[in-house]
């Protein structure tokens, strides 16, 4: 796949004083630059339902067993008919126990109080979704319901059903090798407005698409930003997407006044789906975990003998990055029923492993080297979101701290960060499309990543919200000029003394920037290991610049030299993170006796796959400036 882009010195210099400004509009096209397509595909045909809970006056024969069957449902009522067949071979579990289904699409599992009993949806076949297009595949038993939790958690379920029945409804969608999986990553509005904010960005980007209605989107947590009452906002959102919409939860989906962790998650439970879980497409297995662990208390010991690390346990109840025993035990016994050949997906919140906050025990899983064991000889990918930034890890990768602390001597599989639709928690000026240009500390925007598979491979792309899928690069100049200001305008966000600090035109360069080092940046946001960037100046030959980490054991490059400066530009003055560092920045330093006039430099970034993408920067070199 080959594409290219013509970005004028206009939209570049949206990095400098126009954007000090607030003039953001360019950075964002208008939303059409979406590729739409069938916008009412998927609601003219979407297998809507639910699941069939059966309950009787004389209740279960033995109330310490689950049964009941798995049908496809031929009349798409939900119920469970006579001339409905049973579907065999259907996993389902109570998030303990893993069984499958007999020859009648029967299933029997021991029952214990609040747990939620699920299905892995098998490929060729879709679990229905409710009218806000939430698949519907579990269901939640807790005879007297949540303790008292500020946002509800689980009403009192009552007895143990006679039976619960998963209806299912035959689909060429999940049945073709070809899927496309968006990986929704950090949604998280702090209220009704940031919620407007996601539906005019990354959401209405969604609503022309109709490229993922087998495999759907997965919100990858944080669903919400503290506040559960959002989430019938947010079911609102996915009423607008094209595809089952699927969540797991994240450190801010957390009903923060449970006492105990097995309750910390009720309201989520109750208003999205389970804690963790499952499903099949294609020959794709995606496994959604949850990796908070709340609240996280140090005396607590586990078979493995590690220690959960808790982040200030002193000061505050307080989570960390831990998979519960119950839910490592279900991991192994769900892909023991896997077949190898499959590609498996293991989504997570808080990432198995992280670079950007390497070492974080709210950023890193204590378990990751027992789920690498577990995945050991498989095709698999881990995706995650949680640190609002992009980092795309390739199989060998390896960062300061990942041997000493876990053992990792270098990742055995890719390890993908998607971004977040918020960015930097929506921060930055409000462009005219409606939502904030929020660009993160890596200097990533806001996003979806999506994996496109054939069979049990993938490629992964990342479209940056409001654009279409060849805008992956961004294009600075880090100069002494630019260095100096980041430095003063830093010292001025902390003291607000003095005169405010103005960075000028950060694409005039005089000969000082020059002779004192300038450095041509891209910004290429999947890039990593096994890509390359080249920049052709003017006439010249195009010339190979370097990444600034090579993910090869090296420690973190923090600072003004290592910054992406289109970004940083935009941060410092209008506020947000500051990009400071990267793992997907390359730099190519400009000749020190570069003639004084207007240059064209011409950059082509080359991914893993070979796909090439090319961003043009234009620039003036001024004798004086």
């Amino acid at each position: 796949m080959s594409s290219s882009r013509e970005r004028t010195k206009l939209h570049v210099a949206l990095a400098l004083t126009t954007l000090v400004a607030g003039s953001l509009a360019a950075v964002v096209p208008a939303s059409g630059a979406a590729a739409a397509t069938r916008p009412g595909a998927w609601n003219d045909s979407a297998y809507r339902g639910h699941v069939e809970v059966v309950r009787t006056s004389d209740g279960p024969a033995d109330p310490s067993v689950l049964t009941g069957t798995v049908f496809v449902d031929r009349d798409r009522d939900s119920v469970h008919d006579r001339h409905e067949r049973g579907l065999h071979g259907v996993v389902v579990s109570n998030g303990r126990d893993v069984v499958t289904t007999d020859t009648r699409g029967r299933y029997r599992l021991p029952a214990y109080d609040n747990m939620t009993v699920f299905i892995t949806q098998p490929s060729g076949y879709q679990v229905p979704v409710d009218e806000s297009n939430v698949a519907q595949f579990h269901y939640n038993h807790l005879p007297e319901g949540s303790p008292e939790l500020r946002y509800g958690g689980i009403a009192p379920t009552g007895p143990l059903p006679d039976a619960v029945n998963f209806p299912l409804a035959e689909s060429r969608d999940t049945q073709s090798r070809e899927q496309h999986c968006v990986i929704a990553g950090d949604l998280q509005p702090y209220d009704k407005e940031e919620v407007g904010y996601a539906r005019e960005g990354a959401i209405a980007d969604l609503s022309r698409r109709d490229d993922y209605q087998g495999c759907g989107t997965l919100f990858i947590g944080d669903v919400v930003g503290d506040d559960l009452s959002l989430y019938p906002d947010v079911r609102e959102l996915t009423k607008l997407t094209n595809g089952p919409a699927r969540f797991l939860p994240g450190n801010h989906d957390l009903d923060f006044d449970s006492e105990t962790a097995e309750h910390s998650f009720d309201t989520f439970r109750a208003q999205l789906a389970p804690a963790y879980y499952s499903y099949d497409v294609g020959d794709v297995h995606v496994i959604a975990l949850n990796t908070v662990r709340y609240p996280c208390t140090p005396e607590v010991d586990n078979a493995d003998g590690l220690r959960p690390q808790c982040d200030n346990p002193s000061t505050r109840p307080a989570y960390n990055g831990r998979i519960g025993d119950d839910q490592l035990a279900w991991l192994e016994r769900d892909l023991a029923k896997v077949g190898r050949d499959k590609l498996v997906v293991l989504a997570s919140h808080i990432s198995l492993l992280n670079w950007a906050d390497e070492g974080s025990p709210i950023h890193q899983v204590d378990q990751v080297r027992k789920v690498h064991e577990l995945l050991q000889g498989r095709k698999a990918v881990a995706v995650s979101g949680h640190s609002h930034s992009i980092e795309n890890m390739k199989t060998g990768d390896l960062a300061k701290g990942w041997k000493d602390l876990f053992g990792v001597e270098g990742l055995p599989f890719p390890h993908i960060t998607a971004g977040a639709i918020s960015g930097d928690w929506y921060s930055g000026a409000i462009i005219d499309e409606g939502y904030p240009v929020a660009v993160g500390r890596d200097g990533g925007m806001p996003g979806v990543l999506t994996l496109d598979v054939r069979g049990n491979s993938f490629r992964e792309r990342f479209t940056v919200t409001g654009q279409d899928d060849d805008v992956q690069t961004q294009l600075g100049l880090n100069s002494p000029t630019y260095r100096e200001w980041y430095a003063a305008r830093q010292a001025w966000n902390d003291d607000q003394e003095g005169p405010e600090p103005q960075l000028g035109d950060q694409l005039v360069l005089d000969r000082e920037d020059l002779t004192g080092r300038t450095w041509l940046t891209t910004n290429f946001w999947m890039g990593s290991t096994g890509s390359t960037v080249t920049v052709k100046l003017d006439r010249g030959r195009a010339q190979r610049a370097t990444r600034t980490q090579e993910m090869r054991g090296e420690d973190q490059l923090i600072g003004a030299e290592w910054s992406d400066p289109h970004a940083a530009a935009q941060q410092l003055v209008n506020g947000g993170s500051v990009a400071d560092r990267s793992m997907h920045l390359w730099r190519y330093e400009l000749p020190a006796d570069l003639a004084a006039g207007e240059h064209r430099a011409v950059v082509t970034a080359t991914d893993s796959y070979g796909r090439t993408f090319t961003d043009v920067l234009e620039f003036q070199v001024a004798e004086q400036r």
